[in-house]
C-alpha cells in the first residue's frame, strides 16, 4: 500500500481499544454524541499568557502618524483592507468558532488567540464564544501587537548572531535590543514557547514596538529587529496544530496515527510536529527552495526586492515611500507594504454587514483588488494540445511559497474547468462546471486541488459520527486525501516532517507543478482552460449551517453567502487554444485576406468555417488550403475559375459551395442539404 495513502492506517487498527479506554476513563458519555470531554486545560499553550503582555493599544492611535498621508504606501489604510485587520469579524470563522465550541468545548480559545490577540492576551477569550470581545478586540491582528512581538528564544540564547545590530546599543536608546527581549523573556522563562506556531506568541509587556529599522526617526521606542522581517514571525500563526491530538510513531520515528492527549490536561509535547496538523503554511515554506538566502529570482511579487525568499517579501512587498506622515520622516526604498495581501476576495464584502461602521470600506476594496492580483499569478498554465489523439494535457505550476493552494483546509479549493470542442462535428466536452446559480461544483472527472480531512473509524463510531472526510476541523484525526501543488524545492521526505505530505497523489521530488490529461470522443478544434480560486464552498456553508445549534453565526453566514453571489470563484488564470479560423469577411470577400479571417488564415493545420450572415462571403481566387472545411447554414463558399482549395482533412457542406474549380485532397465530403 502506498505510504502516502495509507498515512494513517496503522492507527485506525490498533489503537481503537486505546481511544475506548481514553473516552470511557475521562467520563465520555455517549448522551453528547458529536462532543469530546475538552476544557480550557485542554488547550493550554505556552507562550505569553492573559494579562502577562500589557495593553495592546487601538490601532487608531497608530493612524495619527502612520495613516492619512499617501493611500498607496501608508501602513494604516493598507492594513485595514487586509483580512488580518477583519480576522475576529471574519463571519466565516464566526460560523467555524461555534462548530468547534460545539465539537470540542472550550476549542474557541485555541482560534481566538490569534483572531484576536488582544482579545485574548487581555483575558477576554472566555467564554471562548468570544462573547466578552470589544469592538477594539475585533481590530484583530493589529499594530501594536505585532510590533511588541518578541522571537521566542530560551534565556540566553542569541537568536540572531550574525547581526550585529540585534546587540547594539543605538544612540539615545533603551539598549541592545536582545537585551529588552530578554528581560521579557525572564519574565515569562516557564512558558517560552519551543518554535514559531499555533499562536504561541511572545509579546511585550512594555511598550517597545518593534521594527525592521535601526535606530530610526520615531516619536516612540523603536527597537531594532531581526525577528519583524522573519519569516519564523508569520509562523506564529500559520502553522496551526490541534494539541488535543498527539503523534503515534513507530519504531523508526514515523508518524502512523494520532491518539487523544489525556482530557482535561496540557498536550504532552508543544512541538509542531507532535500534533495533528490543521495547516502548515510556515512550514511548507520553510522547506522549500523560497526559503534560501537568495531566495527564487524573476517572480511577480516582491515588489522592489530584486527576489523573494520570506513570506514578507511576497505578502509585505518592498514599496518606495514614507512609513509614517512627520516631517522629515525618511523616503525608503524598502518600506514594507503593510497590506498582508492574501487570497480572500469574498469575505471583505461581508465585514460591514456584519459588524457596520467598524471597518473601512474603500480599504477593503483596495484590498479585494490586490488579493485578485496575488491570485492571478500565484499559479502558470500550459496547454499542450494532441488533435489527432483527440488529447490535451494542463499543466499547472505553483508560483508561491507553499503549497497552491494552502492554510485553511476547509471549503478553499483550485480547480480546473476545462471545455473543449469541433466545429466539424459539434461535439463537445466540459470538466469542473460551475453553477454561478447554485454555487454547485461538478467534480466528476474533475481536477480540485485541496485537502481533506476527515475522522478515522475508531474515533468516529465513539463519538457518533460518520467515519471519513469531516469539516469537524477539531474532531478531525486523519488526512484522507491532499493533492494541493507542492512549491518550488518540495522533496517528499522534508514534507513528510512537516506532516504535509501528498496523500492518496503523487508528487516526486522536485515537482512544483501538476499535469492533468483529459481525452475527447472528437477531435476538439477549439480548447479552453480556466483556473479557479473559491474561499469557500457550498458544501462547508451549508454544514456550518446544518450543523450549529448554539446561535445564529450558521445562518447568518448560509444568508450572507447565499445573497452575495455564492463565494463566486476569482479566475486565477486562463489559456486557450485555436485549430479553427472563421470567416468574418470584413475586408472583402478574398479568401487569402487575414483581415477576412478572426483567428487569420487557415492552412494545413487550421481549420475553416465559413460563417453565414457577413457582407462579404468567400471566394477562393487562384489558391487556397485548410484542414477540415465547414460550410454552415446558409454560408456560400465560391470557388473561382481555375482555382483550388486544398482541404487536407474533411469537408462539411451544410450551406453552399459554388464550385468552377475544384476542392482538392479532400478525405471525405460529407454534402449536407445541399
Amino acid at each position: 500500500m502506498n505510504t502516502k495513502a495509507s498515512y494513517f492506517a496503522t492507527y485506525l487498527n490498533i489503537n481503537i481499544i486505546l481511544l475506548i479506554i481514553i473516552f470511557s476513563l475521562s467520563g465520555y458519555s455517549q448522551v453528547n454524541r458529536s462532543f469530546v470531554p475538552t476544557t480550557i486545560n485542554d488547550f493550554f499553550l505556552p507562550g505569553s499568557q492573559p494579562n502577562q503582555s500589557g495593553t495592546i493599544d487601538n490601532p487608531d492611535f497608530c493612524d495619527n502618524c502612520h495613516g492619512g498621508y499617501n493611500l498607496a504606501v501608508e501602513p494604516a489604510y493598507n492594513w485595514r483592507g487586509s483580512m488580518m485587520a477583519q480576522a475576529q469579524r471574519d463571519p466565516l470563522y464566526l460560523a467555524c468558532l461555534a462548530i468547534s465550541n460545539q465539537d470540542a468545548p472550550e476549542a474557541g480559545d485555541l482560534c481566538i488567540r490569534c483572531h484576536s490577540p488582544k482579545g485574548w492576551l487581555e483575558g477576554r477569550s472566555v467564554p471562548t464564544y468570544g462573547s466578552l470581545l470589544t469592538a477594539a478586540d475585533r481590530e484583530s491582528v493589529q499594530c501594536h501587537f505585532c510590533h511588541k512581538m518578541v522571537a521566542p528564544t530560551p534565556l540566553g540564547v542569541n537568536p540572531y548572531p550574525s547581526d550585529p545590530q540585534y546587540v547594539q546599543d543605538p544612540p539615545g536608546g533603551l539598549g541592545p535590543t536582545y537585551t529588552i527581549d530578554q528581560t521579557y523573556l525572564a519574565i515569562i522563562q516557564s512558558t517560552i514557547p519551543p518554535n514559531n506556531s499555533n499562536g504561541m506568541y511572545v509579546v511585550d509587556n512594555i511598550d517597545n514596538r518593534r521594527g525592521p529599522y535601526y535606530n530610526p526617526p520615531a516619536n516612540h521606542t523603536a527597537p531594532y529587529s531581526p525577528f519583524h522581517p522573519d519569516a519564523k514571525l508569520c509562523g506564529t500563526c500559520h502553522d496551526v496544530s490541534n494539541p488535543v491530538y498527539q503523534t503515534i510513531r513507530d519504531a523508526d520515528g514515523n508518524i502512523i496515527g494520532y491518539e487523544p492527549n489525556s482530557f482535561d490536561a496540557p498536550a504532552l509535547d508543544f512541538n509542531t510536529y507532535e500534533m495533528f496538523p490543521i495547516e502548515r503554511t510556515y512550514s511548507e515554506w520553510k522547506v522549500s527552495a523560497y526559503n534560501a538566502p537568495g531566495g527564487i529570482t524573476g517572480t511577480y511579487f516582491g515588489g522592489n526586492k530584486p527576489f523573494v525568499s520570506t513570506c514578507q517579501d511576497c505578502h509585505m512587498k518592498d514599496v518606495t515611500g514614507k512609513g509614517c506622515n512627520k516631517n522629515g520622516a525618511p523616503v525608503r526604498t524598502d518600506l514594507p507594504l503593510h497590506d498582508l495581501t492574501g487570497g480572500n476576495t469574498f469575505i471583505p464584502l461581508l465585514i460591514d454587514s456584519v459588524y457596520p461602521n467598524e471597518s473601512n470600506d474603500a480599504a477593503l476594496q483596495a484590498g479585494i483588488l490586490r488579493a485578485l492580483d496575488m491570485l492571478q499569478h500565484a499559479a502558470t498554465l500550459e496547454l499542450t494540445v494532441q488533435t489527432e489523439q483527440q488529447r490535451a494535457v494542463v499543466k499547472v505550476i505553483n508560483e508561491t511559497g507553499h503549497k497552491l493552494p494552502s492554510g485553511y483546509p476547509e471549503g478553499r479549493r483550485i480547480w480546473l474547468h476545462l471545455t473543449a470542442s469541433s466545429s466539424l462535428t459539434d461535439e463537445s466536452f466540459e470538466s469542473g462546471h460551475y453553477d454561478y446559480a447554485t454555487g454547485y461544483l461538478d467534480k466528476n472527472g474533475a481536477k480540485v486541488y485541496e485537502v481533506k480531512p476527515g475522522l478515522s473509524p475508531g474515533l468516529a463510531a465513539l463519538i457518533g459520527l460518520p467515519p471519513g472526510e469531516s469539516f469537524h476541523f477539531v474532531l478531525n484525526d486523519t488526512i484522507y486525501s491532499d493533492n494541493r501543488i507542492p512549491p518550488r524545492g518540495f522533496t517528499n521526505a522534508n514534507f513528510d516532517s512537516i506532516q504535509s505530505p501528498p496523500v492518496g497523489y503523487v508528487y516526486v521530488d522536485g515537482q512544483y507543478w501538476d499535469t492533468t490529461a483529459y481525452l475527447f470522443s472528437f477531435e476538439p478544434d477549439e480548447i479552453s482552460v480556466n483556473l479557479y480560486y473559491q474561499a469557500t464552498s457550498k458544501e462547508y456553508i451549508e454544514f456550518l449551517r446544518d450543523e450549529n445549534v448554539t446561535n445564529d453565526a450558521g445562518d447568518r453566514m448560509y444568508n450572507l453567502w447565499n445573497n452575495n453571489g455564492k463565494c463566486p470563484p476569482e479566475l486565477m488564470n486562463s489559456i486557450s487554444w485555436s485549430g479553427v479560423t472563421r470567416w468574418t469577411g470584413a475586408v472583402s470577400s478574398f479568401w487569402n485576406d487575414p483581415g477576412n479571417w478572426d483567428n487569420d488564415l487557415p492552412n494545413a493545420q487550421i481549420n475553416a468555417v465559413i460563417m453565414p450572415g457577413t457582407v462579404n462571403q468567400p471566394v477562393v481566387n487562384a489558391s487556397g488550403n485548410c484542414n477540415h472545411l465547414v460550410v454552415e447554414d446558409n454560408a456560400t463558399l465560391t470557388i473561382a475559375a481555375n482555382s483550388t482549395l486544398i482541404v487536407h482533412g474533411q469537408v462539411v457542406l451544410k450551406g453552399t459551395q459554388q464550385s468552377a474549380g475544384s476542392i482538392g485532397n479532400m478525405k471525405n465530403l460529407d454534402r449536407i442539404n445541399q
